[in-house]
C-alpha cells in the first residue's frame, strides 16, 4: 500500500453545490421569494442546490427527495403530486434515476409546467457509463454525474437557460449567478488536478461504498475498482465481499471510502480484513453536515476528502 497522499476530490463537488445556497433542500426560498415567483420542483438534493445558486431569492424552490434517502430506490408520497401540480419547472437527473417520481410528475403536471431532466439532456446517449452496478442488459446508465464538476457547471448553464427563458426579467441576475457558480465549480475542477498530480502514477484507485464516481473518475483519470453496494442496493452477498477484497489487494488499493450518509459495517470489515485504511465521510446524493442543517461556506474546509 502506498503512504502518500490519495485524495478523492469529488466529494467537494457536494461542498460546491451546498455553497451555491444557505437553504436546505425542502426549503431552498422559503425567505423572501416574490409574489408570482416560478415555482420550481426538484429532485436530489445536490440538483436542488444547484438550481438554489442559479435562481436564488427570484425562484420557488421545493426539493421532493429528503437528504438521507436512497434516490435510486426513493418512492414519492401523495403529497408530492400536490407540489408537482404547481410546479412549473421540474428539474430531473434523469438518466432512469427517478422514475416514479417522473411518472407522479407526468400524471399530476399542469399546464404549461416543463420536465427538464438535466443528466439526459448533459449526457449524450454515445457516453452514458454502464458498469457492475448499472449493467447495460438492465437499461438504467449510471447517472450521477453531479460529483464531477464539469457536469455540475452544464447542469447549472441549462438551468440558467430555462429559468431565463421562463422569466426573462430575471434573467440577468440567473446569468450572473451561473457565472458565479461557474468561477467556483472551475476552481473547484483545476485544484482537483493539481492535488491529486501528488498521487504516484497508477495509483489513482477508487473503492466506494455507492457507485457515484463513474464520470468524475473517466474525466479527471481515476480508476474504478469497485463499489460496495450491489446493483440491487442491498448489502453484498458474502461471496460478492470476497470478490472485492481480493480485488482490493490484487490493485494495492490504500484507501476505501465509505458514506456518511448509508454507513456501512461491511465496508469497515473489507477495510479490516484488507488492511486499508476506511474513510467514512464521503457523499454523493447528499449536502455537506447533518440532514436538513442550512448549508454553509466551506471552501477551505470541505474542498477534499484524504487519506494518507
Amino acid at each position: 500500500m502506498n503512504p502518500r497522499l490519495l485524495v478523492l476530490p469529488a466529494a467537494a463537488l457536494l461542498a460546491l453545490t451546498a455553497c451555491g445556497s444557505t437553504s436546505t433542500a425542502s426549503d431552498a426560498s422559503s425567505g423572501g421569494t416574490p409574489e408570482g415567483a416560478l415555482v420550481v420542483a426538484t429532485t436530489v438534493s445536490p440538483l436542488t442546490s444547484i438550481v438554489a445558486a442559479v435562481g436564488g431569492d427570484k425562484v420557488d424552490i421545493q426539493g421532493i427527495v429528503p437528504e438521507g434517502v436512497n434516490s435510486h430506490t426513493f418512492e414519492p408520497a401523495p403529497q408530492d403530486a400536490e407540489l408537482l401540480s404547481k410546479a412549473d419547472i421540474i428539474f430531473v437527473n434523469g438518466l432512469k434515476l427517478e422514475d416514479p417520481t417522473l411518472a407522479l410528475a407526468e400524471a399530476n403536471m399542469k399546464d404549461g409546467a416543463e420536465i427538464v431532466e438535466l443528466g439526459t439532456i448533459a449526457l449524450p446517449e454515445s457516453e452514458y457509463i454502464y458498469d457492475f452496478s448499472f449493467p447495460k442488459e438492465e437499461g438504467k446508465p449510471n447517472p450521477h454525474l453531479w460529483t464531477d464538476p464539469t457536469y455540475a457547471v452544464e447542469y447549472a448553464d441549462l438551468v440558467r437557460q430555462k429559468l431565463s427563458e421562463r422569466d426573462p426579467a430575471n434573467a440577468a441576475e440567473y446569468q450572473a449567478n451561473f457565472e458565479a457558480f461557474k468561477v467556483e465549480a472551475d476552481k473547484l475542477a483545476e485544484a482537483v488536478r493539481t492535488d491529486q498530480a501528488s498521487v504516484p502514477d497508477g495509483q489513482l484507485k477508487l473503492v466506494t461504498y455507492h457507485d457515484a464516481y463513474a464520470y468524475f473518475a473517466k474525466n479527471f483519470g481515476w480508476t474504478v475498482v469497485g463499489a460496495i453496494q450491489p446493483s440491487s442496493f442491498d448489502e453484498p452477498t458474502p461471496a460478492e465481499v470476497g470478490a472485492l477484497i481480493e480485488q482490493i489487494r490484487t490493485e494495492g488499493v490504500p484507501t476505501i471510502f465509505g458514506s456518511e450518509v448509508f454507513p456501512s459495517p461491511v465496508l469497515e470489515a473489507i477495510a479490516a480484513e484488507t488492511g486499508v485504511r476506511y474513510e467514512d465521510s464521503l457523499r454523493d446524493d447528499d449536502l455537506p453536515g447533518e440532514p436538513g442543517s442550512p448549508s454553509t461556506p466551506c471552501w477551505s474546509s470541505c474542498a477534499t476528502t484524504t487519506a494518507r
